[in-house]
């Protein structure tokens, strides 16, 4: 179920995209489609919403998004430079798309350690036309907390990118 916070912010990006013309993609990993969930739990959401990918193995971002191999043995899964290249290739397969939002990081309870903590979360906006945006948060809580955190900033990261 999704909580009326987590609905009140997809609203306003949908809204916010809907005023400015934008379509949005998604690339999800540790959330596994929650963003896209998250956004298309309200009526009407495709006239923004083109669609999404849920990578979460190294291989799904490659395959399905063009994260090369390469960059995993460079940087990690859990990067910013993954989390660029994932938000770019949502751009890159769904030429429709204007605006997309990645996510990578660890949501526990295990798979963390001291130079990747459980909780950490790298997130990629892309927008056509601008640099690709990366950010990057710990988020304190068990795998439930973390994932709602990320699903909510990355909501709160796409009206950024509508609206600056």
């Amino acid at each position: 179920m999704i909580d009326a916070e987590t609905l009140a912010a997809a609203e306003r990006v949908l809204a916010l995209s809907r005023a400015h013309k934008l379509r949005i993609g998604t690339a999800e990993s540790c959330t596994g489609g929650l963003i896209a969930g998250a956004l298309t739990a309200i009526a009407g959401s495709s006239d923004v919403v083109e669609g999404g990918f849920v990578t979460y193995s190294n291989e799904a971002k490659t395959a399905m998004i063009g994260v090369t191999a390469e960059l995993f043995a460079t940087v990690g899964a859990v990067s910013d430079a993954v989390a660029s290249a994932m938000a770019d290739g949502v751009l890159d397969r769904l030429p429709r798309v204007d605006l997309a939002v990645s996510v990578t990081g660890i949501a526990g309870p295990g798979g963390g350690s001291a130079g990747k903590p459980v909780g950490l979360v790298h997130f990629g906006v892309a927008r056509r036309g601008r640099p690709t945006l990366t950010a990057h948060k710990i988020f304190p809580g068990d795998r439930a907390e973390i994932r709602q955190a990320t699903v909510s900033e990355a909501l709160a990261l796409l009206v950024t990118a509508i609206t600056s």
